[in-house]
């Protein structure tokens, strides 16, 4: 079926638009959240983002095995993937490297353009800011750069999200006479 990528900044409306985008979609809905609530801020976030969410849906808690999360997920529903910022951390928290991790996205991304139905990718854009100081900054920066690159190539459309407003990010066209 197809992949829609959301990327954009942090608190930048791309999770609601997910949420929004999957309610319209008229079937069943599985989450498949990255997140662990590992102290107060981070439970705070998850409740929010539970909150949104039909009770209806299915949720799967997966920060590590996203492969195996999709392909535990039934092959009628939509799926939402929330989000590519913290599966890649929790990674490099396990430590992953770039090429590793860069394998494991390209797997996971091909098992969700399999998928007979839709699928919402959410990521952060880390990329547009200032060069990180530390190493680890840096890396994760362009770990996670390759991996919104695979999944933006593998989606069927990708938007920027910014302000809660989608911008395409269709590719160039280029006019050869």
């Amino acid at each position: 079926m197809s992949i829609t990528f959301l990327t954009g900044g942090a608190r930048s409306g791309k999770s609601t638009l997910a949420v929004g985008l999957a309610g319209r979609s008229g079937g069943p809905v599985t989450f498949l959240a990255t997140a662990e609530a590992r102290d107060e801020e981070m439970s705070g976030r998850i409740a929010a983002h539970r909150a949104e969410r039909p009770p209806e849906w299915s949720v799967i808690e997966e920060p590590l095995d996203l492969l195996n999360a999709l392909r535990l997920t039934d092959a009628g529903s939509l799926v939402i993937i929330d989000c590519l910022t913290l599966w890649v951390a929790n990674l490099m928290e396990q430590g992953l490297g770039a090429h590793d991790i860069k394998g494991l996205s390209v797997k996971a991304a091909s098992a969700a353009a399999e998928r007979p139905s839709a699928t919402i990718v959410v990521s952060n854009e880390v990329g547009s800011g200032i060069v990180p100081v530390s190493n680890l900054a840096r890396e994760y920066q362009d770990v996670l750069g390759t991996v919104n690159s695979i999944w933006a190539a593998a989606a069927e459309s990708a938007y920027l999200v910014v302000a809660g407003r989608a911008l395409s990010l269709d590719p160039p066209s280029i006019e050869m006479s």
